[in-house]
């Protein structure tokens, strides 16, 4: 059974005050649009959602080193790296949605991946079985003529 939000924090940060610190800690200019309100702080914020946030700019940080690392590899998986008007869009979008977008890009890269050799297989015999019958009615108008 998934344990709960609550217990995580305490298994992982001994409390939400460690887990807020470890969340700043780790939302920096690189990685993080502060759209937090100023009034209220992370501290408000629940804790499933500051885990989430915390494995997501963790995640990040590991794999690409910053937000512009993610968003070079956006632009570059879909080849569009010259496309400056996509590039400025990307960046008002927020860090876990430009994650998501990296791992759905790589997600239909390996599905593309996959079905290349499938496809490659089926079209070969589909295309032996369409030129058969071409040639038993080109045999059979010569029969008739």
């Amino acid at each position: 059974m998934k344990s709960s939000p609550l217990a995580l924090v305490k298994e992982r940060f001994t409390d939400k005050a460690g887990l807020v610190k470890a969340v700043q800690a780790l939302a920096t200019d690189e990685l993080w649009l502060g759209r937090v309100s100023e009034g209220k702080g992370l501290d408000s914020v629940s804790n499933r959602k500051l885990l989430h946030l915390h494995e997501v700019l963790s995640e990040v940080q590991k794999s690409y080193g910053s937000r512009s690392g993610l968003i070079d590899a956006l632009l570059k998986g879909g080849k569009r790296e010259k496309d400056t008007g996509f590039k400025t869009r990307l960046e008002k979008w927020p860090t876990p949605r430009l994650l998501d977008a990296a791992r759905s890009m790589k997600k239909g890269e390996k599905n593309a991946a996959k079905a290349a050799p499938k496809a490659a297989k089926s079209a070969a015999p589909k295309a032996a079985t369409k030129a058969a019958p071409k040639a038993k009615t080109a045999s059979k108008a010569k029969a008739k003529a």
